[in-house]
C-alpha cells in the first residue's frame, strides 16, 4: 500500500515517551488536586473547593506536560539522525518565500544571502517570492528590490516574483495557489518566512533527507532567533538557543512520525502536500469560522492522515528567524495565534485524523484556554475563603481550653512549591546538563551562562501575570466574536517609552489594583499569596517599557554572537550595501512587469 493510504503507527520509543509524559502530567495534576482538597477539608469541603481542585488539576497537568518535554529531551536523548548524501541528479527544488507588507530591502537581501549560500554548497534550486502585499506603493518597492536581486545574483530564469491580485486564504492560500499553478515543476519546496535565513548546507541536508526517505512528507527544522537587541528580545533569543533544542528533542521523541509543522523553515514533498493538504473553509463567520489561520498544524495532521511522515529535527543547524523585540509585539503575535489555535477545537473530530493529531489540536486550544483556567482558580480561591466557616476555638459547651485550628499551610506551601518547580526545575536541569557537557563553552562560559538562565527565569516569572491577562483577553475576544484577522508582523520595532508602556498596560494596572483591593477586603489571608501575581500587574507599564531597552552584549550570550554563521554575516553585509543606495534606487522608473512576474511553468 502506498504512503498516501496507510497511517504510520507510532514506534515503541515514541509510545514510551508519550506514556511517560502522560503519567507525569496526570500524576502531578492528581497530587496537586489532592493537596488542595486536603487543605480545603480542614474547615469543611465546599462546592467551591471542588471546583478549585478541578481547576488546579487541569492547570497543573498543563504545566507538567511542558516540563515533561524537557525531561524527555534531556534524559531520553536520541542519536543524531542519519545524514545521507545528496545524490545526483538533484531533485527539483524551489525555495518559496511568502510575504505580506514586509520590508522589501531586508526581505530580498535575505534571499540574496541564501542564494549565495546555496550556490556555495552546489545545490540547484529556484527561488520564488509570493507576495500578498495589498499596498501598491509597497509592492512597487518590492518590485525594485526584486530587480536589484536579479541583477546582483544573475537570477533571471531561476528567481521569480509573483504578486497575487486576490489574497484569499492568506499565507496558506498563497502557498496553495503556487503549488496548484507551478508545483508540478518541483519535487520539494523549502518554505521560508520573510524573516527566515537558512544556510545552504542546511538546505542541502534537508533535500538529501527527503531524497533518501520516500515516505517523508515534511521535515521541520528548529529556527533559532537572531538579531535581537532589546532585553526582552535577547531573553527570547537566548531561550531559543539554550532551552529550545532540549524541548524540541523531547517533542520529536514524543511526536515521532506525526510531528509538527511551524509554517516556515521546513521542507515539504510537493506531491504529498498537493494531494493531502487542501484546507477547507470553516463554516460560519470569523473568528472561529472562515479561513483556517493556524494552518501549519492542520497541514501536518493532513499529511499524517494520508500516511506521510512529518518529522522535526532539532540537530539541523543553520536555521534562523527574527523574534519580537518587546512585550507588545509578542502579545500581538499571541493574539493572532490564539484565534488560529482556537479554531482547532472545530477540527478535533475531523474524519480520518490520527489520534495523536487530535490530541495536538487539543493541546493547541489548551495553550490559550489555560490562562482563563488560572484566572478562574484565583477567583474561586478568593470566593472559597470568603465562604469558609470561621474557626471555632471552643467547640464543646463546657470546654475550658481553646482548640486551635489545624492550619493548611503545609499543603498550600507544597502546592505552591510544586507549581513553581514545574516551571523552574526543567530549566535548571537544562543548565546543569549544560554545565556537565561542553555546551557552556557556547554560551559565554559557566558563570555567564548560569546568570543568563537565572535572569531569564526571573524575567519570565515577572511577565507571566501579564501574559496571563493578554491570553485571557485574547480568548475572551475570540469567544465573543471579535475577529483579529491575521495582520502582517511588525518587525524591528524600536524601544518603548514609559508613556507607551502606560498606554498599553494601564488596564493591567487597574486589574492588579482591583485584585489586591478585593482580596484584602474579602480574604486578607490570601493577600500575601497573591503578591507574586498582583505586583507585576501593578508594574506592567514599567516592565513593558524597561524590557524594550537595548541590552549590551554579554548577558544572554548565544553562539551566534561570537561566531556569526556565514549566511547571517552575508545578509548583514548585503543590507549595509543596499542601504547606501536604497532611497535613490527605489525612485527609479518602474521596471517592466514581465521582468518581475516571470514564473516556471
Amino acid at each position: 500500500m502506498t504512503p498516501q493510504h496507510r497511517q504510520i503507527a507510532a514506534d515503541g520509543p515514541t509510545r514510551f515517551a508519550r506514556a511517560v509524559a502522560l503519567l507525569l502530567s496526570l500524576g502531578s495534576a492528581a497530587l496537586a488536586a489532592t493537596l488542595l482538597a486536603e487543605a480545603a477539608a480542614r474547615d469543611g469541603f465546599s462546592g467551591w473547593d471542588g471546583l478549585r481542585a478541578l481547576l488546579v488539576f487541569a492547570t497543573t497537568a498543563w504545566l507538567a506536560w511542558g516540563a515533561s518535554l524537557a525531561l524527555i529531551g534531556l534524559f531520553g536523548g536520541r542519536s543524531t539522525p542519519p545524514r545521507p548524501a545528496l545524490e545526483a541528479p538533484q531533485p527539483r527544488t524551489v525555495i518559496a518565500v511568502p510575504i505580506c507588507n514586509e520590508d522589501p530591502l531586508t526581505t530580498f537581501a535575505r534571499i540574496a544571502a541564501i542564494d549565495r549560500s546555496v550556490a556555495r554548497v552546489g545545490v540547484t534550486a529556484d527561488f520564488v517570492v509570493l507576495s500578498d502585499t495589498r499596498d501598491d506603493a509597497l509592492a512597487g518597492k518590492e518590485q525594485f528590490a526584486f530587480a536589484r536581486l536579479l541583477r546582483e545574483t544573475e537570477g533571471q530564469g531561476r528567481i521569480f516574483y509573483r504578486r497575487r491580485q486576490d489574497n484569499a486564504g492568506r499565507k496558506a492560500g498563497n502557498i496553495e495557489e503556487f503549488i496548484r499553478s507551478y508545483g508540478g515543476a518541483y519535487d520539494f519546496a523549502v518554505i521560508l518566512d520573510a524573516d527566515s535565513l537558512m544556510e545552504g548546507e542546511t538546505i542541502r541536508a534537508m533535500i538529501a533527507r527527503m531524497q533518501a526517505d520516500p515516505q517523508l512528507g515534511l521535515l521541520q527544522t528548529l529556527p533559532k532567533i537572531i538579531g535581537a537587541r532589546s532585553f526582552f528580545g535577547r531573553a527570547l533569543q537566548f531561550a531559543s538557543w539554550f532551552h529550545g533544542p532540549i524541548f524540541t528533542r523531547g517533542l520529536a521523541r514524543m511526536q515521532g512520525a506525526a510531528g509538527p509543522f511551524w509554517g516556515h523553515n521546513a521542507i515539504i514533498r510537493v506531491r504529498a502536500f498537493a494531494e493531502s493538504c487542501g484546507l477547507p473553509e470553516l463554516s460560519g463567520p470569523p473568528p472561529l469560522g472562515g479561513h483556517i489561520l493556524s494552518h501549519d498544524y492542520v497541514e501536518a495532521a493532513l499529511l499524517a492522515r494520508a500516511g506521510w511522515k512529518v518529522e522535526v529535527d532539532e540537530t539541523l543547524g543553520g536555521s534562523f528567524e527574527e523574534g519580537p523585540e518587546n512585550v507588545l509585539s509578542f502579545a500581538r503575535r499571541e493574539r493572532r495565534w490564539c484565534q488560529g489555535n482556537l479554531q482547532h477545537a472545530r477540527l478535533i473530530f475531523a474524519p480520518g485524523l490520527a489520534g495523536w493529531s487530535r490530541f495536538v489540536f487539543l493541546q493547541n486550544v489548551t495553550a490559550y484556554v489555560v490562562s482563563l483556567l488560572w484566572a478562574a482558580f484565583l477567583i474561586t480561591s478568593a470566593i472559597s475563603t470568603l465562604y469558609a466557616p470561621p474557626p471555632e476555638y471552643f467547640p464543646g459547651p463546657y470546654q475550658l481550653f481553646p482548640v486551635f485550628p489545624d492550619t493548611s499551610a503545609r499543603e498550600i506551601t507544597l502546592l505552591a512549591l510544586g507549581v513553581l518547580g514545574l516551571l523552574v526545575v526543567p530549566k535548571l536541569l537544562i543548565l546543569i546538563h549544560a554545565l556537565l557537557t561542553d555546551r557552556a563553552r557556547d554560551f559565554g562560559r559557566a558563570l555567564r551562562m548560569a546568570l543568563s538562565v537565572l535572569t531569564e527565569i526571573v524575567l519570565t516569572t515577572l511577565l507571566a501575570p501579564l501574559m496571563l491577562l493578554y491570553h485571557s483577553r485574547a480568548v475572551m475576544q475570540v469567544l465573543s466574536g471579535q475577529d483579529g484577522g491575521w495582520p502582517a508582523n511588525q518587525r524591528n520595532e524600536g524601544q518603548l517609552s514609559l508613556a507607551d508602556g502606560w498606554a498599553a498596560g494601564r488596564w493591567i494596572v487597574f486589574i492588579g489594583a482591583v485584585i489586591l483591593a478585593a482580596v484584602q477586603w474579602v480574604a486578607p489571608d490570601l493577600t500575601v499569596w497573591l503578591l507574586p501575581v498582583a505586583v507585576p500587574m501593578l508594574l506592567a507599564p514599567l516592565l513593558i517599557a524597561w524590557t524594550s531597552r537595548p541590552l549590551p552584549r554579554g548577558l544572554f550570550a548565544v553562539p551566534e554572537d561570537a561566531a556569526p554563521r556565514d549566511v547571517v554575516a552575508e545578509y548583514d553585509s548585503i543590507c549595509d550595501v543596499w542601504r547606501l543606495t536604497w532611497n535613490d534606487e527605489h525612485l527609479m522608473p518602474e521596471p517592466k512587469a514581465a521582468e518581475l512576474t516571470h514564473a516556471t511553468a
